[in-house]
C-alpha cells in the first residue's frame, strides 16, 4: 500500500533546499518562494540540530558557505544561531543583494508551522538526531505527511525503530545500491523502503527504466535529484520516475504544463 505521503500529487515536484539558485537555500524565502509563488507541495530540506538541541533546516555541517557565522552547527546555542545572515553568500554575482534582509536559518517546527498543508521531506545530516525529529514530527501532527532520509542507513534503520515505521522513509545508500545491483539481476528489490531517491547521473549506478520498473514492483516510488536541465526532466519524466527534486522549480513547472497541455 502507497503512503499516504505520496498522495497530493504524482509526479511529485520536490523544492530542493526551496531553491539553491533562485533563493538564499533552506530559508523561509527559498520555501516561501517555492510553496506560495510556484504551487508547489512538497519542500526537500535537510536537518540538524543546534548545541541545545534545536532543530535547524541547514545542509552543511558548518556555517561558513551561505553564512556570516564561523563553526559547526551543533557548537552553536540556537538563540547566537538565530542571529545569523542566512543570504549571506547568496548571489554574488549581483552583489550579494539579499544580505542584511533579515533572512535567518529557520527551526524546523517554524518550516512546520508554516505550512501545515505541505509534505516535507527530511535529510538527515547528523547522527542522534533521530528520536528529536521523530518526535517533532509527532508534535506537529505530521506523521503522515514527512519523508526522511538519509546517505547513511544506519540512521534510517534508527529512525525506523523509533517511529515504529509509521514515517515514510527512503533508502539509504548501502540499501540503494543493493537494490540497483538486484534490478540488473532480475531479482527483486527490498521491500521496506517507501521510495529510492537517487542521483540520477551517479557513475556506476545510473537511473533507467530496469530500474524504476524493478522498484514500483516492489512498492516503492523513485525519485530523481538533483534536476536542473529541462532535457533531464524530460528524460527522467518519460523513464516514469515518481518524484524529481530540483533546484529550478520554476523549469520544473514549465516542463510539467506542457506535457499536460496546460502550458
Amino acid at each position: 500500500m502507497t503512503h499516504p505521503y505520496f498522495s497530493l500529487e504524482h509526479p511529485a515536484r520536490l523544492a530542493h533546499r526551496g531553491s539553491r539558485l533562485l533563493w538564499p537555500e533552506n530559508t523561509m524565502t527559498a520555501f516561501s518562494g517555492a510553496v506560495e509563488g510556484l504551487g508547489y507541495r512538497y519542500l526537500e530540506t535537510d536537518v540538524r540540530a543546534t548545541r541545545d538541541g534545536v532543530l535547524v533546516t541547514f545542509h552543511d555541517e558548518t556555517l561558513e558557505r551561505t553564512t556570516n557565522g564561523v563553526g559547526s552547527i551543533a557548537d552553536w546555542l540556537w538563540d547566537d544561531l538565530r542571529h545569523l545572515d542566512a543570504a549571506w553568500s547568496f548571489g554574488a554575482e549581483e552583489g550579494f543583494p539579499l544580505r542584511g534582509t533579515g533572512i535567518g536559518i529557520p527551526r524546523l517546527d517554524e518550516v512546520f508551522a508554516t505550512w501545515p498543508e505541505v509534505n516535507v521531506n527530511i535529510d538527515l545530516k547528523a547522527d542522534g538526531i533521530e528520536w528529536q525529529v521523530a518526535e517533532a514530527i509527532i508534535r506537529s501532527r505530521r506523521v503522515q505527511k514527512v519523508l526522511i532520509g538519509s546517505f547513511s542507513d544506519r540512521r534510517i534503520a534508527r529512525f525506523r525503530r523509533v517511529t515504529r515505521g509509521a514515517v515514510a522513509t527512503s533508502a539509504g545508500t548501502a540499501v540503494s545500491v543493493a537494490a540497483w545491483a538486484a534490478s540488473r539481476a532480475g531479482r527483486r528489490l527490498p521491500s521496506r523502503p517507501d521510495a529510492y531517491q537517487l542521483p540520477f547521473a551517479a557513475r556506476g549506478a545510473r537511473l533507467d527504466r530496469r530500474f524504476v520498473d524493478a522498484a514500483h514492483a516492489s512498492g516503492a516510488q523513485v525519485h530523481a535529484w538533483t534536476v536542473n536541465e529541462r532535457t533531464d526532466m524530460e528524460r527522467l519524466l518519460d523513464m516514469g520516475v515518481d518524484g524529481i527534486v530540483t533546484d529550478r522549480p520554476d523549469l520544473l513547472n514549465e516542463v510539467l504544463a506542457a506535457r499536460t497541455g496546460d502550458g
